[in-house]
């Protein structure tokens, strides 16, 4: 639990005027001072969320590439390449901060079973590019990630599967940092998967009746090898939609949701940045 980090009168009403700058028609006229304006709102936000707490553990659904890619006149498979390039910067600024854990939704169960082949293919060409990436960049070097994809392995595409258990043995040795990618996974999926590991277990004689406690049971989730940090402290939704969408249901039932209305690729590190401060700003009850 964390102490609520308290906005002064000066901070609440230079909020008030720079949300008043930030609204699209405004942004219109004054078009030419934007980038500027940005600027210094981004350093007033990163001044406040400095001086609390940050998260150990976000997890992110990041929505709206489809929507985002039709609103500039694209085809909407091209909004996920750009979703792509989003996220490759926003996670160096997560592990900047000070977050040890991030957790991506990149295709659910759902989008692995029911969407076209051609999409898939699109989807699944876009994560292995990703991957690929992590390999090739240093990303894993530099920032000492441990990486684990989660999701049902028998809907993942093969290569995509072999690149991603190689990246996985070759982050292995780090555990400074964790990147969680959760490809054609599903929260139900995972807990049904889960009970059928403990009563397997418990028809082997593993385990008793009485060993069934919450603690076992996470023992089994996808999450597990992190620990204390397998349950997220932030989730973070673009787009506007205001819905979890099958994405961690046993982790996330004392995390801290923040809804954005920008699609995904559209994220800025003001958007990050007011995420992170409405965390601040909240008191932590775990259901108490």
């Amino acid at each position: 639990m964390h102490n609520k980090t308290k906005k002064s009168l000066y901070d609440i009403i230079l909020d008030k005027i720079l949300a008043i700058f930030l609204k699209s028609h405004v942004q219109k006229l004054l078009q030419p001072f934007m980038e500027t304006l940005y600027s210094i709102y981004e350093r007033y936000l990163y001044k406040q969320i400095s001086q609390g707490p940050i998260p150990q553990h976000i997890a992110i659904i990041p929505d709206g590439n489809r929507r985002w890619a039709r609103k500039h006149g694209l085809d909407p498979r091209e909004g996920h390449k750009y979703g792509y390039e989003k996220l490759k910067e926003i996670l160096p600024e997560l592990y900047n901060l000070g977050v040890r854990v991030v957790t991506i939704y990149a295709m659910s169960y759902e989008n692995c079973l029911y969407r076209s082949e051609d999409e898939k293919n699109n989807l699944f060409d876009i994560v292995k590019s990703g991957l690929q990436s992590l390999l090739n960049e240093g990303i894993i070097q530099r920032y000492k990630v441990n990486v684990k994809i989660f999701g049902k392995a028998e809907l993942i595409r093969k290569d995509v599967m072999e690149l991603a258990l190689k990246i996985e043995k070759l982050s292995s040795q780090f555990n400074d940092r964790f990147l969680n990618i959760a490809l054609c996974y599903g929260g139900k999926q995972e807990i049904i998967d889960a009970i059928r590991l403990i009563a397997r277990d418990l028809l082997r004689g593993k385990i008793g009746i009485e060993d069934i406690t919450e603690d076992l049971v996470k023992k089994y989730t996808f999450t597990s090898h992190l620990n204390h940090l397998s349950e997220p402290d932030l989730v973070i939704r673009t787009s506007g939609e205001m819905r979890i969408s099958n994405f961690l249901l046993w982790q996330i039932a004392y995390s801290e949701l923040y809804f954005c209305d920008a699609y995904w690729p559209d994220f800025r590190k003001i958007d990050l940045y007011r995420a992170l401060r409405a965390y601040q700003q909240r008191e932590r009850r775990f259901g108490r």
